[in-house]
């Protein structure tokens, strides 16, 4: 603990505590949106966002499949090659979800609807130690 994970459905509530009947903080509408799990409670997860917010979320609504989001001003570069030279393949927009694969040398395997390629490690949250 704590460990990522990310949204395994299209629309899943987050609450302000571990039960159905506490009410509902927010709603998610983005499959893949990568969540660090903080802790755990009888098949409820406290998460936390990519703007940091907190709150609890069912565990089968989660997966363990890496995801990511791109963060930061302005469009990140989508590289060929895990290298600052390699040929730009795409240029994506902050806030922009995707499969997150190995990360090495400040770069990031990044798939999004089966455009893949490398972002820099820098442009994204959900890689590296939750």
């Amino acid at each position: 603990m704590p460990y990522w994970a990310s949204i395994r459905v299209d629309e899943v509530n987050m609450r302000v505590g571990p039960g159905g009947s506490y009410r509902v903080a927010w709603v998610y509408r983005r499959k893949q949106l990568p969540v660090k799990v903080v802790r755990l409670m009888q098949g409820w997860r406290l998460i936390e966002d990519p703007d940091g917010d907190r709150g609890w979320m069912l565990g089968r609504f989660l997966t363990l499949d890496r995801g990511a989001i791109v963060t930061g001003e302005g469009l990140a570069d989508m590289r060929e090659q895990a290298d600052p030279a390699s040929p730009l393949m795409w240029r994506v927009e902050p806030g922009v979800v995707g499969k997150l694969g190995d990360c090495e040398s400040g770069w990031c395997a990044f798939d999004v609807g089966g455009r893949a390629g490398f972002v820099s490690q820098s442009r994204l949250w959900g890689p590296g130690e939750p």
